[in-house]
């Protein structure tokens, strides 16, 4: 792909966290603040790249991430992880801390650590399986005894994650638009499972 500009990126990063929304030029527009036409640009530019696809609703067009397409979701990926390494050194702080959980598949890190400077605690989405759901809950334990801030866990599973978004739950919608610090390629999984109807 061409160099890819910040609104490009702001772009994909709102599609891929927002699976409950069927965005077109207009609403992506209004999302990122810019001019619909320049929305639609890159939209037809991204298309082209068979990154995202679109499909035309009434008299719309409404794009999502072209999962079937391998350079797209390594592409998806490069971004979800670049995400995380260019976050502010206080979000650093608690990426590094949060990736040396053994136990889940993915870990994203949202909630107020991402805006407050002090966050009254660490909010952390988990998935994993009931196999490992004991010893994830044990290190979030022993993660507790030695940080100054709580890590407040939300524990998941993969189907439970899909099944939430898909029924629009506040939390785990709230919770995707967060950071990924692990498993940004289970994050591209949720994101096609959740949009499957």
């Amino acid at each position: 792909m061409n160099d890819i500009t910040n609104n490009e990126i702001q772009i994909l990063l709102k599609i891929v966290k927002s699976p409950e929304i069927d965005y077109n030029a207009n609403s992506i527009a209004k999302e990122i603040k810019i001019t619909s036409m320049g929305a639609l640009k890159i939209l037809k530019r991204l298309e082209k790249e068979n990154i995202l696809k679109s499909k035309k609703i009434g008299k719309a067009f409404i794009y999502k991430i072209n999962i079937e397409n391998q350079y797209a979701k390594k592409y998806i990926t490069l971004l979800l992880l670049r995400e995380s390494l260019q976050s502010n050194t206080r979000v650093k702080r608690w990426t590094n801390e949060i990736k040396k959980i053994k136990n889940a598949d993915m870990i994203i890190l949202y909630g107020s650590v991402l805006e407050k400077q002090n966050p009254n605690d660490i909010d952390v989405l988990l998935t994993t399986d009931k196999k490992r759901f004991n010893n994830l809950e044990k290190e979030i334990a022993d993660l507790n005894q030695i940080n100054i801030k709580k890590i407040h866990a939300l524990y998941q599973t993969f189907d439970d994650l899909v099944n939430n978004i898909k029924k629009r739950d506040k939390i785990a919608l709230s919770a995707i638009k967060g950071i990924p610090v692990k498993g940004e390629e289970k994050f591209i999984e949720i994101y096609n499972e959740s949009r499957k109807e």
